[in-house]
């Protein structure tokens, strides 16, 4: 199974968030992610699991910033947090 590769510019806090918003939660949601990181704790899910596609979310978002805005976050540790 290929993996399908999304590219969307890094947010660096100079380009346009609204845009760079809209691209990453496509993203989120093509990855299956989307609620995990706009929402609270699925009921149907154990909080294993939960954890682990809060990681998965959090670790997309963190790929799509630059380096100077990562730094900024770099305390926060979910999702929804960031």
């Amino acid at each position: 199974m290929a993996a399908t590769r999304f590219e969307i510019e890094k947010f660096n806090g100079v380009t346009n968030f609204n845009l760079w918003e809209i691209q990453m939660i496509a993203i989120l949601v093509q990855t299956s992610l989307k609620k995990v990181g706009t929402e609270k704790k699925l009921k149907n899910l154990h909080q294993t699991e939960w954890e682990e596609l809060d990681e998965k979310a959090l670790s997309t978002i963190q790929l799509c910033l630059a380096n100077a805005v990562l730094h900024e976050v770099l305390t926060k540790k979910t999702s929804s947090a960031l």
